[in-house]
């Protein structure tokens, strides 16, 4: 059987130096000279694991530019889904059709995210430039992003596109633009029989929801959110990242 596994990478598979591991672990990211993000030593192993079984496609919302300073040390991965979907790297390189595709995806949102990006000129609470990011979705950071959204989300009536935040980071995406139609569309793409999937955000929802199994952290996103059965919830003690590839590897060994 074809399986893939598309995966979140922060606070999924990998951690930011500001998350606490105990044991070994791998630096993975380097920016300015100093190590930010890292893997459990085991989470290293049972990639390893992983890689022999099935693909595995990163899905996240870093930029090209964020995604290509993460070095998991496991070998090339063919494939990977950034800007939350909308750019589809192949062998490193960026698939024009894809993108083109996704900008037809978004183009009735323009006029909502244009009102975002005047919005968030003007906030206060804003402590980061406002980025539109390939033409696809917007992002900045503000010091109370949940008070930022939920202002926006009155004042704005945004009808296609959905406000986010996580942590200080704040988001304005289209509704078309998100993990479960990248995974839809990529499913096609490539011809995939099963679809494993992991994540820990609400910009993951529609990408476990979208999967034949699935696999996501004891609370964080979930707890407005009735989770279909095939998603597996793990629980919160311990390293999500073990758990999640100790609990697909064994449904595969099956």
């Amino acid at each position: 059987m074809s399986s893939i596994l598309c995966i979140d990478l922060d606070n999924t598979l990998i951690y930011s130096y500001r998350h606490p591991l105990s044991g070994r672990k791998r630096c993975v990211e380097i920016y300015h000279g100093r190590e930010i993000s890292f893997l459990t030593e085991k989470t290293y192993q049972l990639l390893l694991k992983m890689k022999q079984l099935v693909r595995i496609i990163p899905v996240t919302t870093r930029t090209v530019e964020q995604y290509e300073r993460v070095a998991l040390g496991i070998g090339p991965l063919p494939y990977a889904l950034v800007c939350n979907g909308g750019v589809l790297l192949a062998d490193g390189r960026q698939d024009a059709a894809w993108y083109e595709r996704s900008l037809e995806l978004v183009e009735d949102c323009r006029g909502e995210l244009e009102r975002a990006v005047r919005y968030l000129e003007l906030e206060d609470n804003r402590i980061f430039e406002i980025r539109l990011i390939n033409g696809l979705f917007v992002f900045t950071k503000c010091r109370f992003p949940q008070q930022t959204v939920q202002s926006m989300v009155k004042k704005l009536q945004l009808l296609h596109t959905d406000v986010f935040c996580n942590g200080e980071k704040v988001y304005v995406v289209p509704k078309a633009l998100n993990k479960g139609m990248a995974v839809q569309r990529f499913r096609e793409y490539i011809a995939a029989e099963q679809v494993l999937a992991a994540g820990d955000s609400l910009f993951d929802i529609p990408m476990l929801e979208q999967a034949d199994i699935a696999v996501a952290p004891y609370g964080c996103a979930w707890t407005e959110h009735t989770l279909p059965g095939h998603i597996r919830v793990m629980p919160r003690e311990g390293v999500f990242s073990e758990f999640l590839l100790e609990y697909l590897l064994e449904y595969l060994l099956e």
